[in-house]
């Protein structure tokens, strides 16, 4: 039996969103259905709307979300109807990647998270007149108040916790602490510069706390930011406006350079600037360059063993993760809802202009009790 849903849209290039009446199907033996209570607005959500990443339109976005089980496929045995959930990327669950516990680069990837479809090629969500939509968005497209995952992105989570905080932790959260204490493995007393303080960085500002780093420094153009990272666990900060050099300013506090860079940022000076604070044998990783960031390097700056990885939801396995961050936070140790501002889920443009303006760290959009 399918279930009415209402869905936020974005049917061309640099549309705003509209809410309009969708139809989600019955959940298949490996999905779940679930209502939405609070789902995150990510850049990935804008970089698609402005199809800087080509994934078909019209199309229901949202891959931040977090809910309560609705009904569940006959296969799925880990969650059951009125679970709290957070909802995380999608992956095949059958590539090398996957089989490795590496499933954030499965080699199917993008058709798991960006095709609007399953991966079999098939939708199941459709307009209320029966029109084709786009969906599945990382298995999930949570921009409406009922999703349908699938049994391998959806985290069943404790109910202490408040649900409507815990959607980012499936992606913007999950990467920034990911890249940290997982894809580079962060380790006690070690020295790190994270590039760009936004949602992405501050959680990796504050996993470097968690990992017991010594040198933690922050490095953005926002003054306030900057504050704020320095209250989340930096111990220094460079203002990238305020500096001719930024690579000279951090070797001035890390005078080897720093053995770790981390940029959430995107921006092609970062790369040079980044290598040029890296200590011999640093490791340099980068979650947001893409093909319109120009970011080109000459390999001869790596010859003194650094190296130079890209990281995808910060190599992190969800289903371990997503707790794992959950038990900091109660520790007091990795406060993420200090960054969150909260949206009707009916002001979902207003939060995307929040967002994209810097206004907002992390804009989180909730949905109306049904």
């Amino acid at each position: 039996m399918s279930i009415a849903s209402r869905a936020a849209v974005v049917d061309r290039k640099d549309a705003l969103f509209v809410i309009r009446p969708v139809v989600v199907e019955e959940p298949r033996a490996d999905e779940v259905l679930v209502r939405m209570v609070a789902t995150g607005i990510c850049a990935t959500d804008a970089h698609v709307q402005h199809q800087l990443m080509p994934a078909p339109l019209p199309a229901i976005l949202g891959h931040e979300g977090a809910g309560v089980v609705e009904r569940i496929g006959s296969t799925v045995t880990h969650v059951e109807p009125g679970d709290h959930v957070v909802l995380s990327y999608h992956s095949c669950g059958h590539c090398k990647s996957c089989a490795s516990a590496h499933a954030a680069y499965c080699d199917r990837v993008w058709d798991a998270n960006f095709a609007g479809a399953r991966l079999d090629g098939t939708s199941g969500v459709r307009g209320e007149d029966g029109e084709s939509l786009h969906a599945h968005f990382f298995g999930q497209s949570s921009f409406s108040t009922y999703a349908l995952a699938h049994a391998r992105n959806t985290i069943k989570v404790a109910r202490d916790v408040p649900l409507d905080i815990l959607g980012p932790l499936g992606c913007g959260f999950q990467t920034g602490a990911g890249a940290v204490l997982k894809a580079l493995d962060v380790g006690v007393g070690a020295s790190i510069a994270v590039f760009g303080v936004g949602a992405v960085g501050l959680a990796a500002i504050m996993a470097a706390r968690v990992a017991d780093a010594m040198t933690i420094v922050a490095v953005d153009v926002n003054p306030d930011r900057l504050a704020l990272a320095l209250e989340l666990g930096a111990t220094d900060v460079v203002d990238a406006r305020e500096v001719a050099d930024v690579a000279a300013a951090i070797r001035a506090i890390a005078p080897r350079g720093v053995e770790y860079v981390l940029d959430t940022s995107g921006r092609k000076e970062n790369l040079d600037a980044g290598v040029g604070a890296l200590a011999p044998m640093g490791h340099f990783g980068f979650v947001a360059f893409n093909d319109h960031s120009g970011a080109v390097l000459d390999a001869s700056r790596l010859t003194l063993g650094q190296s130079l990885t890209g990281i995808i939801q910060g190599d992190a396995v969800s289903t371990l993760m997503i707790p794992e961050m959950i038990d900091l936070y109660r520790a007091g140790r990795f406060p993420f809802d200090r960054l969150i501002s909260f949206y009707d889920f009916q002001d979902i443009n207003q939060a995307f202009e929040d967002a994209g303006s810097g206004r907002v760290i992390k804009a989180v959009l909730r949905f109306p009790v049904s």
